[in-house]
């Protein structure tokens, strides 16, 4: 009887979308996919500077449900592995969903398991909620809440050619902010999800803005927030760092696309490359089937 094969696929994401620190994310059209097969002895074969034992992310979080004795694992994928653009949260999610999907009969691990475990695994909800569900999402209190993205806008990515360590952009925050900064992002993160929903870029602009991590962390990579800072300048909506950065999410009207990103190349040559991008509507995607 041929070997059954999995394939699961899994978009990128960009969280927090400025205002909304830890709770706001959006899935992006770059992807990871993996295939695991029966064989012999466990393996992995990648393209990608990945461990190739079972400390690969993909793999432990895939044995969480599933051992990976007599599996082959296939790695390829097109979300930088540095940058805040949800490498690991896509590398948890396909893991534990291909594990999901060689469940045996009787085993049911759904959606909300998924979650769970893999925000479990990650940390943080945000990059895990886009990568399962797509489109955008709003996390607060365990539960996630999507919408379709709107149409009329496109995304642009500046990914530079360092990294940061999360963990530093994570220390670089206080414990403590100002009072006047907690309320000018919750008015900015309720104008980013109106004008989202209702699709009014003017207000898609307006919420584009904050004041609880960005301003901290800007020091560890001065470049690219001072290329979020100028985004309007160059014809874009505005631009946010993505993640814990240093990438750039530069939001621009669709019809503003190709002269912002001149533009970028522009500032960005030298020291990072710029990719057109767009909001990916469909989140993890898993298909079984037979080898030949």
């Amino acid at each position: 009887m041929p070997a059954r094969s999995v394939h699961v696929r899994v978009p990128a994401s960009s969280a927090n979308l400025g205002p909304g620190y830890d709770c706001f994310a959006a899935a992006l059209a770059l992807h990871l996919d993996l295939e695991v097969s029966e064989a012999e002895a466990f393996g992995l074969t990648s393209d990608l500077d990945l461990p190739r034992d079972r400390t690969n992310l993909v793999v432990r979080a895939f044995e969480r449900l599933h051992p990976a004795d007599g599996l082959h694992f296939a790695i390829s994928s097109e979300i930088p592995l540095s940058g805040g653009l949800g490498s690991s949260a896509a590398a948890i999610v396909a893991g534990l969903f291909a594990a999901a999907r060689l469940a045996a009969p009787g085993e049911v691990h759904d959606d909300a398991n998924i979650f769970a475990l893999a925000c479990e695994l990650e940390g943080h909800a945000d990059n895990v909620a886009a990568a399962l569900h797509g489109g955008i999402v709003v996390c607060a209190e365990g539960e996630v809440h999507r919408f379709a993205p709107p149409p009329g806008v496109a995304l642009l990515l500046v990914i530079p050619h360092e990294g940061v360590l999360t963990a530093a952009a994570r220390a670089a925050l206080p414990q403590q902010v100002p009072l006047a900064d907690a309320v000018y992002n919750t008015a900015h993160g309720a104008l980013l999800m109106l004008g989202l929903q209702s699709g009014d870029l003017e207000l898609v602009a307006r919420g584009l803005r904050d004041r609880l991590h960005e301003p901290y962390r800007a020091a560890l990579y001065p470049r690219s927030a001072a290329l979020a800072s100028g985004a309007r300048e160059l014809g874009a909506l505005g631009a946010t760092i993505s993640g814990a950065g240093p990438s750039v999410l530069v939001w621009v009207a669709q019809e503003q696309r190709d002269r912002v990103r001149e533009a970028l190349a522009a500032q960005a040559a030298g020291w990072a490359r710029v990719l057109a991008s767009a909001f990916e509507a469909t989140g993890a995607k898993r298909a079984a089937t037979l080898d030949r």
